[in-house]
């Protein structure tokens, strides 16, 4: 059994250093934010970018030129990792990216995959389906010499989350800059989307020479990931260092990698923020007792466009236009949205088999890992479940627990409507999120890898938040340091956002988010809010359940709702 902190000797006084000196540097590091103030995230406001030289760089493909930030980070926005997947490519594995004569300007974004309205936000830029590029932040391009003789930085990859039908790596929330200028080689991916990413079909898997079809989307990110094994030398980056990490369906990806054979050797470290691989997955041929078979899904879609009945069935399929694709299709948004849920599928090749059970018989990739939630993560789906009164409450507790549900209603009571929507967001968010969360912790430790477990319950100020809590998606703009004024951050969220930031820096470089460096000095006046020691990080263990809460502070706690995660880890056994 792993001892609840990693160190070199496993002694107590060593467990207390650790815990000291990430007490320290969090402490430190949030006086130091609220001292300072906030700093720009994108630099373009301040300066123009026009006015400062070009970088280029030779990547696979050819010569491409980015913009130098007025700070010394350069951006590469748009760069091709594949060829495009239109035409006679649409529902092919991706193919090496064309050659371009001259150089590339990746001064813009490229275009998002096509999807339908997002359930969170309304951000969404150019549509098109040549859209498999990726971007690179880095502050080891200077505009001069070819990145190799720079010293190497570890590369993190991130993955973004929309159900694997919305969502771009272009999405403003992902700016690199802050990484990049803590020393990161930051990347965002796009990868194919909806209909375009998962569909299946018998004659698609006819056609392949591996006998299957369906996982697109996640053959793009595998082919980008290969990308930065190829390519990360040229920013700095250091390819035998790379961290995988994602949101919701950017989790789950992270966790298809950390289970595929496809994906071994590409990446070192992983971090999966509000999201697993525990849950329903729908499998190539079979049908489950809820799910029919992907080709038998695909056959369906095939019909509804008439295209079954063409002489070529796949080229009428391949000619249908994107617009009518969606439309028809009609892919699931949000946690319990309607339409057809479009995901990965177990096809034996690129995932091999059910996910969770690869994971807890040990077959995941050895690598450090990082898992966590958020305190609230129901609250921006509980407008899909019309339930509002009592007797709906637990009705839907019986359609969804069956024998289970009396149980589910002693742990969750409510006797009033007013109760019935905290109600759903406790059970929905424990029962789906941190019980899969300390499942995977789990059984990553149970393996022998290194597991490091977070819970993030802090509450943006802004008013319109105050409903939603620590939401879906909510520690995503204290991770990349991206402090928006719309959402009303205070000093507390500007030290927060500094503290996670480098936790997983820190977890990047070296596998242990404890592994910084403190500050040697404190701001004048400043009163660090936790230096009491009580926000080191302790390894996950099973016995201790421990994990690290990212509040108003970083507090070491342990046994996150241990009751109802027994009940639904029972519940979901049988």
């Amino acid at each position: 059994m792993r001892q609840p902190i990693a160190t070199p000797d496993n002694s107590m006084d060593a467990q207390l250093r650790v815990r000291r000196r990430l007490a320290v540097g969090l402490a430190l590091g949030i006086a130091l934010a609220a001292f300072v103030g906030p700093r720009p995230i994108d630099a373009r406001a301040n300066a123009d970018e026009d006015a400062l030289p070009s970088p280029t760089r030779h990547v696979d493909g050819g010569e491409i030129e980015g913009t130098l930030l007025p700070d010394g980070v350069a951006v590469f926005r748009g760069i091709p990792y594949a060829a495009p997947p239109v035409g006679d490519r649409r529902w092919k594995p991706p193919a090496p990216v064309e050659p371009w004569e001259g150089t590339r300007a990746c001064t813009e974004f490229g275009s998002w995959c096509p999807q339908p309205k997002p359930m969170l936000g309304s951000e969404r830029g150019t549509q098109d389906e040549d859209c498999l590029t990726l971007n690179v932040w880095s502050a080891a391009v200077d505009g001069k010499g070819d990145g190799k003789s720079a010293p190497k930085r570890p590369v993190m990859v991130w993955i973004h989350g929309g159900g694997f039908v919305n969502g771009s790596g272009a999405q403003s929330t992902y700016d690199g800059a802050r990484f990049a200028a803590k020393g990161v080689v930051l990347v965002t991916v796009n990868y194919r989307l909806g209909p375009f990413g998962f569909f299946a079909h018998p004659l698609l898997s006819k056609e392949s020479s591996e006998g299957v079809s369906g996982n697109y989307g996640f053959l793009d990110q595998v082919a980008a990931l290969r990308w930065v094994q190829r390519n990360a030398e040229a920013f700095g980056g250091d390819p035998a260092n790379v961290t995988i990490f994602g949101e919701s369906a950017g989790a789950v990806s992270v966790g298809l990698h950390l289970i595929s054979p496809l994906s071994k050797g590409l990446f070192h470290r992983a971090i999966m923020q509000s999201g697993s691989v525990f849950g329903d997955f729908r499998h190539l041929r079979e049908s489950g007792e809820r799910l029919p078979s992907m080709e038998s899904e695909g056959e369906r879609l095939a019909r509804a466009l008439n295209c079954d009945t063409q002489d070529d069935s796949l080229a009428a399929l391949r000619a249908v236009p994107a617009e009518r694709l969606l439309a028809v299709s009609k892919p699931a948004v949000g946690l319990f949205g309607k339409g057809l849920k479009l995901w990965p599928v177990i096809d034996g090749w690129a995932i091999p088999s059910a996910p969770s059970e690869i994971l807890e018989e040990g077959g995941a990739h050895r690598v450090p890992v990082m898992v966590g939630s958020n305190a609230d993560e129901a609250t921006v789906f509980l407008k899909q479940l019309p339930v509002k009164r009592v007797g709906g409450y637990r009705a839907l507790l019986r359609m969804i627990y069956r024998a289970d549900a009396p149980a589910v209603k002693r742990l969750f009571p409510v006797t009033r409507d007013d109760q019935v929507r905290d109600a759903l967001n406790d059970v929905v968010t424990i029962g789906v999120f941190t019980t899969s969360a300390r499942r995977a912790a789990r059984a990553f430790a149970q393996s022998g890898a290194n597991v490091w477990r977070y819970h993030f319950t802090r509450v943006p100020p802004a008013r319109r938040f105050r409903e939603l809590g620590a939401f879906h998606s909510a520690e995503i703009p204290y991770v990349f340091g991206k402090m928006d004024l719309r959402w009303g951050f205070d000093r507390v969220d500007r030290a927060l956002s500094e503290a996670m930031q480098d936790a997983w820096i820190a977890f990047a470089k070296t596998g242990d988010p404890n592994a910084t460096d403190p500050p040697d000095t404190t701001p004048p006046n400043a009163t660090p809010p936790n230096a009491t020691g009580e926000s080191g990080w302790p390894a996950y263990d099973v016995d201790t359940d421990a994990y690290l809460e990212f509040g108003e502070s970083a507090k070491a706690r342990t046994a996150l709702h241990a009751k109802a995660c027994d009940l639904f880890d029972a519940i979901a056994r049988k």
